[in-house]
């Protein structure tokens, strides 16, 4: 073999190999997703409310900032179910709006996205899930979604 094929073989061996790495890269930056395992109770409410509810859920945000997940709320009538800004013991806008389905479940609705800054919330555990009811308007049970 001369040594222009044989440089020129070892070259594009070393093209392929970046290339393949380059693909298998950026391909696992698009998928990363974070799930969030989430657990609701009345002590995390701003302020903290005595009751016996809770809710454990997962929440899944994506690092194209989608969001999505479900969450399933024990022994509360939830009138609306949020998720929102906020820092813990802070209470803070909601955002999205749970869809409440049969059994106390909430869904985060099909579609769902993050902005620029709620994602940058969410990396700095700054955003959190409530379930409101008629006893509590502004929210009975809460947890913190923690990346």
């Amino acid at each position: 073999m001369s040594m222009t094929r044989f440089f020129n073989a070892r070259g594009a061996q070393a093209l392929l190999a970046a290339l393949a790495s380059s693909v298998l890269l950026l391909g696992a930056g698009s998928a990363v997703a974070t799930d969030v395992k989430v657990h609701l109770v009345g002590s995390e409410e701003t302020p903290p409310v005595t009751t016996s509810a809770t809710a454990n859920g997962t929440i899944t945000i994506g690092a194209d900032k989608s969001v999505s997940g479900s969450l399933k709320a024990v022994g509360i009538d939830g009138t609306v179910a949020h998720i929102h800004t906020g820092a813990p013991g802070v209470a803070g806008p909601p955002i999205i709006t749970l869809v409440k389905g049969a059994d106390g479940l909430w869904s985060v609705p099909p579609g769902s996205t993050l902005t620029d800054e709620q994602y940058a919330a969410f990396k700095a555990g700054n955003l959190y899930v409530n379930v409101h009811s008629a006893a509590h308007p502004p929210g009975e049970i809460r947890g913190q979604l923690k990346p």
